[in-house]
């Protein structure tokens, strides 16, 4: 079987990371946006987050596990920092400016440490159940079943962790609703959308990326 160069993984990696970061910090942002959608209250995060996962069942299956565990140490602690950062900056979809840093924002802090912990578990489970069941010969259940229970529990514990009984009283009082709107809301992005997608792009960057050859 053929591996890809080691250049072609070091770059696969830093794109990665980079990738997680960003979805991250958009995240992070929108999920402060509270939307209604047929009647149900949800965010805009709900649409943006599901491409982690995306990246990750990727990674597990072009890299392997070792590096997908990688990718999730490297962006932990930047994403982070980086989502406080902008969440202040930015805090309700308004520009707070720069002077809003100097101040410690507890509540933005919390829908950044909630999202740090809800990323680590959700990657760690979505990473462990897909690395399980690739090997089957129908490719669309490992990303499915990775998707459905990784988006499970990155969705509950990071609305539990980020707005139970929180000075957000919007959020304290509806966050159940919130986190069980937005879970079916990722959860029928990824199956409608993002499984497929991940067949195509899995041909794809299988095309593109340079390999080694095999030793005879």
């Amino acid at each position: 079987m053929h591996s890809l160069t080691p250049s072609a993984r070091r770059a696969a990696l830093a794109v990665l990371i980079a990738f997680h970061i960003l979805i991250i910090i958009a995240s992070n942002y929108l999920v402060q946006l509270p939307m209604s959608l047929f009647g149900w209250q949800t965010t805009w995060g709900a649409f943006s987050f599901p491409f982690i996962f995306l990246a990750t069942d990727l990674t597990v299956r072009l890299l392997g596990k070792g590096p997908a565990r990688q990718v999730i140490a490297r962006v932990m602690l930047p994403a982070l920092l980086a989502s406080y950062v902008v969440s202040v900056l930015f805090h309700e979809a308004r520009f707070a400016g720069f002077a809003a840093l100097g101040e410690f924002n507890a509540f933005v802090f919390r829908i950044a440490l909630a999202s740090f912990l809800a990323y680590v578990l959700g990657q760690l489970l979505d990473i462990q159940v897909f690395d399980r069941l690739r090997q089957l010969r129908q490719w669309w259940v490992a990303p499915a079943a990775s998707t459905l229970l990784g988006n499970l529990l990155d969705t509950y514990a990071f609305f539990s962790i980020a707005f139970w009984r929180s000075g957000d009283a919007f959020m304290a009082a509806n966050w159940v609703e919130i986190a069980t709107v937005d879970y079916a809301i990722k959860l029928a992005i990824s199956l409608i959308l993002f499984v497929p997608l991940y067949g195509m792009l899995l041909g794809a960057i299988g095309r593109l990326l340079p390999r080694e050859r095999a030793v005879a």
